[in-house]
């Protein structure tokens, strides 16, 4: 009797690959993209293809989600050494012969020009969350100590280039790590309040420390006027203060509800600069109001909360540490731009995820989305499946 074997349909093919994908996580990422192509089709109306390159950059940040998160964390953990020690070695190729544009050295001609910090905000915290892994258990004040060596290398080669944005970026991710893998209290306090002491005595002392021909030498000139220009737009409001007031009016012109969609006057006349990337947020508040920026906020809170229940439920320690840090690298995409936009924090340049435009910004948020999902995925499958690589 001959035996007859059913074919499979594509759907029961494929529909394993989607299986134990974190349903929430994935319908607040859906949420934001779909805000995302709004703002860009409104402000990128006259900036020729960005609008459908947004839609292009999402497509691929997605298919790198999806195939990222196919890999378990044990296996995503093999590439933390080789995609750090590249990214280092990368970096010194930078400060030695790279590429110079508007006064920084961020970009490399590798056959295609490239800009290796990018990386360092995904092998950051993998190296980190690896070393602890290898040493869950019998963890030492000297093992917290390398880890900040780990971490300050690469800080450091970004902070020279300059790119001041990009290095808090790669700090907190790697803050968020080391924090994470049971650094004490006792050690964390101390900076906290020294920094605060910090903000207040600048607040404080702004007019003095602001007067001209005061240098401030731990820091590029361009960093001072930043910090300077946050204490009192008006300084330069047709200069280095244009950026802040324009955000801060378009804000504030939006009001509850918005000026409705495409009704932006500061969006589409052009005061906002940089109103596709950096400033997007600006645009988005003009025309949705205190309304549409809640909505903002409740997405990206609801992103970072639930990419801490997987942190929390994870199987091992390195995917614990990883969706811990990832869930934070989002909780600081978020608050420093709309920090910078709104003008409580200095212009460093940090894009808003899924919304603000940017290729490179884009596959990156898509890999760390890949590497929560992995973590989310292991969670439901066998334990020893899930087990880290000794």
């Amino acid at each position: 009797m001959a035996v007859v074997f059913e074919k499979p349909s594509l759907a029961q093919r494929f529909l394993p690959l989607f299986r134990g994908f974190d349903l929430p996580l994935m319908l607040v990422v859906a949420l934001l993209a779909c805000a995302g192509l709004v703002a860009m089709y409104s402000s990128g109306y006259d900036h020729g293809t960005r609008f459908s390159d947004h839609g292009r950059n999402m497509l691929i940040a997605g298919a790198i989600l999806f195939m990222v998160a196919q890999v378990p964390p044990q296996k995503i953990m093999l590439f933390a050494v080789p995609l750090y020690a590249a990214g280092v070695a990368l970096l010194l190729a930078v400060a030695l012969f790279g590429i110079t544009k508007k006064g920084a050295t961020r970009w490399i001609n590798v056959g295609i020009v490239i800009q290796p910090s990018e990386i360092l905000k995904i092998a950051m915290p993998l190296m980190l969350a690896w070393w602890f892994q290898k040493r869950e258990g019998t963890l030492r004040p000297l093992d917290f100590a390398a880890a900040g060596l780990l971490l300050a290398v690469p800080v450091g080669l970004i902070m020279k280039q300059p790119d001041l944005g990009t290095s808090l970026l790669v700090l907190a991710a790697g803050l968020s790590v080391i924090f994470f893998a049971g650094l004490s209290w006792k050690l964390v306090l101390p900076p906290v309040v020294l920094g605060g002491v910090g903000i207040l005595a600048l607040v404080l002392l702004g007019d003095q420390l602001c007067a001209d021909g005061v240098r401030w030498s731990v820091l590029h000139d361009y960093q001072q006027q930043r910090i300077c220009t946050l204490l009192d737009p008006t300084r330069d409001p047709l200069g280095k203060g244009f950026h802040i007031i324009q955000g801060m009016i378009a804000i504030g012109s939006g009001g509850m509800w918005g000026k409705g969609f495409m009704a932006g006057t500061q969006t589409h006349l052009e005061f906002i600069p940089e109103r596709t990337t950096d400033f997007i947020f600006a645009a988005f508040s003009e025309e949705f109001g205190l309304a549409g920026n809640l909505f903002l906020l409740v997405c990206f809170l609801m992103l970072v909360w639930r990419g801490l229940a997987i942190a929390a439920g994870a199987t091992s320690l390195f995917g614990r540490l990883m969706a811990g840090a990832v869930s934070m690298i989002f909780f600081t995409y978020a608050f420093v731009n709309m920090g910078m936009v709104s003008g409580i924090l200095p212009v460093v340049g940090v894009p808003l995820p899924f919304i603000s435009y940017g290729g490179t910004a884009m596959v990156t948020l898509g890999l760390a989305l890949g590497i929560l999902m992995s973590v989310a995925r292991a969670q439901k499958q066998d334990p020893k499946d899930a087990r880290p690589a000794l």
